[in-house]
């Protein structure tokens, strides 16, 4: 196992089966940056096109179609000392007619204060000037390659991961995600110091990031959908359009690892989730959405060792 400290200098704005910027074997960490979602980086350069431009892909010696790359995301830490987000909720996410905001306003301006872990709105002045809220740094768009040799655009998500905007994938969160070329080629990017649940104004506080990822192979551990574990929870996504496709996924992915991984009958799985399940929405604001279905990593153990 080794540790790779990476610089990039070209970035994509599609996840697909582009040239590898570095190759790494199964149990490497990778220390890396990513430009915001903008294009811009710690400096304040534009260094890559505007649309969530990844850093990567990173090839995965050994990694197969059929196999599953679990990517545990170690450190994610804000990288400069500002972020930019939209003014305004997605129109989408509100009855038809309701008053939008200032529309004056282009983009607010956030101070991020890494040390302190708190980020305030800076510009345009208003009250929130004056409350900071607490950082929240996670990855909003990270990836392998789609099935079927396609290019996908880091606006969307699918099977593959993508722009999911979950608040949930911070550090100390395990990803799972199907191998469909060989070596996996794994992409991350836009960064968000903190955003509510949906990305609802169609951004977080979009910002440059260092970030630390180790990556494992799971042999023949074919999956249908992004999975996920922290200390806590077991999480599956679902990403489509409309919503309850995203549930329909997310659900049907997390009975499988139950019923496959946990041996837990469906009579159990079925009755585990229909009293104890959680959903979180990731984004609603993208061509496809986001639904994470959760639960508890501890209840799934004592009722394995109940069987």
């Amino acid at each position: 196992m080794a540790h790779h400290d990476f610089t990039p200098t070209v970035f994509y704005t599609t996840i697909g089966p582009h040239e590898p910027v570095l190759t790494v074997d199964a149990g490497d960490t990778v220390s890396t940056s990513t430009a915001d979602a903008r294009g811009r980086d710690r400096d304040d350069r534009q260094v890559a096109p505007r649309g969530n431009p990844m850093t990567g892909p990173f090839f995965v010696r050994g990694a197969e179609p059929g196999d599953t790359l679990a990517v545990t995301l170690e450190r994610i830490v804000p990288n400069r000392d500002y972020g930019i987000t939209s003014p305004r909720i997605a129109p989408g996410v509100l009855d038809p007619g309701t008053p939008i905001a200032d529309d004056e306003v282009s983009e607010c301006r956030w101070l991020v204060d890494a040390a302190a872990g708190t980020a305030r709105m800076v510009e345009p002045e208003t009250a929130l000037c004056r409350v900071p809220i607490a950082l929240a740094p996670m990855i909003g768009c990270f990836g392998v390659a789609p099935a079927g040799g396609q290019s996908i655009s880091t606006a969307t998500s699918g099977p593959h991961g993508g722009n999911m905007d979950y608040r949930g994938f911070a550090a100390g969160v395990t990803v799972y995600l199907p191998v469909s070329e060989p070596g996996g080629l794994f992409f991350l990017g836009d960064g968000h110091a903190a955003q509510g649940d949906g990305e609802i104004v169609g951004t977080g506080i979009e910002i440059s990031m260092d970030v630390t990822f180790r990556v494992d192979v799971v042999r023949g551990g074919s999956i249908r959908w992004p999975r996920a574990q922290n200390d806590a929870w077991l999480m599956t996504v679902g990403n489509a359009r409309p919503l309850d496709q995203c549930v329909q996924h997310a659900t049907t992915e997390m009975l499988r690892w139950l019923e496959t991984e946990y041996a837990l009958p469906p009579i159990v799985s079925h009755s585990l989730l229909g009293q104890c399940v959680e959903y979180d929405l990731g984004n609603v604001f993208d061509p496809a959405y986001t639904m994470v279905c959760r639960v508890r990593k501890d209840l799934v153990t004592r009722v394995r060792a109940a069987l």
